[in-house]
């Protein structure tokens, strides 16, 4: 039994390179603005009754399958982001997560019919290139 445990936990202990910290931390962008697409949708769901509502009454939230699946996979985020974070510096890693945004304009657009305008272009490209100026290799 102990030996199919540690099976089960040595994938997680392996020490990742640079290259698959960083992708695990870009599928977390993925993950995010899926996220954050329920959240919007799950919002719009919500009944008129004011920004306390769902202190006031949880079960409004409980019954919401859009924001109980954003809030899920905000936790699949966290434990991936945490998992990416042990063999890489946060400082490398944390400006990664701003693709979220772009993903987030983007399926907007997609979704939502929201506008795309050209300043949203221009900061969605400065987010990119912002990215990948922070991300180079300091060697």
């Amino acid at each position: 039994m102990h030996s199919s445990l540690s099976a089960l936990v040595s994938p997680l202990r392996r020490t990742l390179s640079r290259r698959q910290s960083v992708a695990l931390v870009f599928f977390c962008t993925l993950i995010s603005a899926c996220a954050q697409i329920l959240f919007k949708i799950g919002a719009h769901n919500l009944p008129a009754l004011g920004p306390t509502a769902l202190l006031t009454n949880p079960v409004l939230a409980l019954r919401n399958v859009p924001l109980l699946a954003g809030l899920t996979l905000y936790g699949l985020f966290m434990a991936v982001f945490v998992f990416a974070l042990k063999d890489m510096e946060l400082s490398i890693l944390y400006p990664v997560i701003s693709f979220s945004y772009v993903w987030v304009a983007l399926l907007s657009f997609l979704i939502f019919h929201e506008t795309l305008n050209p300043w949203k272009a221009v900061g969605i490209t400065t987010i990119m290139l912002g990215v990948m100026a922070l991300g180079r290799d300091r060697r």
